[in-house]
């Protein structure tokens, strides 16, 4: 059984930036990336919080992007290729639009990334996610696309209020 997320955070965050890319080159590109894989990182650890989770859903699969891309408006063709339709069937719908809400809010991804704390996916290990929690000029100028709250509602609100629930006091982190 597979306890890692990464193939899921790594096609969720290449979604996240083909559908909302940078503008500005390279370190533009660098940039938009960690904040979207940081986001993403944070999303998954909440939505599958123990390592019994994370083994589920790589059993079972996320889903995929279908319904992201529909709601995006990026096209699709029939005659994909194999190696494009294989990652983008460990999209994860919930993860994406979670992300998609920390990303154009700080202080909801300021509390979600405390929200972390203790759980299966941190113990042991040091957490930074300052590009997500406090983005310089910099990184805000790379990602405009991938922080910019209207171009990003309609991800953000699909599943908006799972992860607003999911971070009010008192409640316990499963998903």
């Amino acid at each position: 059984m597979r306890a890692d997320l990464s193939p899921l955070i790594a096609a969720t965050a290449q979604w996240l930036t083909r559908a909302y890319p940078a503008a500005g080159g390279a370190m533009a590109s660098a940039l938009c990336e960690v904040q979207a894989r940081q986001a993403v990182t944070v999303a998954a650890w909440l939505r599958y919080p123990t390592v019994m989770d994370a083994a589920l859903v790589g059993m079972a699969g996320p889903g995929g992007s279908a319904r992201l891309d529909w709601i995006s408006g990026a096209e699709t063709r029939d005659d994909v290729e194999a190696d494009e339709a294989a990652w983008r069937s460990w999209v994860d719908e919930v993860v994406a639009s979670w992300a998609a809400c920390l990303l154009t809010d700080p202080e909801l991804a300021a509390l979600a990334v405390a929200g972390l704390d203790g759980g299966d996916h941190t113990t042991g290990i040091p957490m930074e996610f300052r590009r997500l929690v406090a983005p310089d000029t910099r990184d805000r100028q790379a990602a405009a696309l991938l922080r910019h709250p209207d171009l990003l509602a309609p991800v953000a609100g699909l599943h908006q209020g799972q992860l607003l629930a999911l971070l009010e006091p008192g409640q316990a982190l499963i998903a």
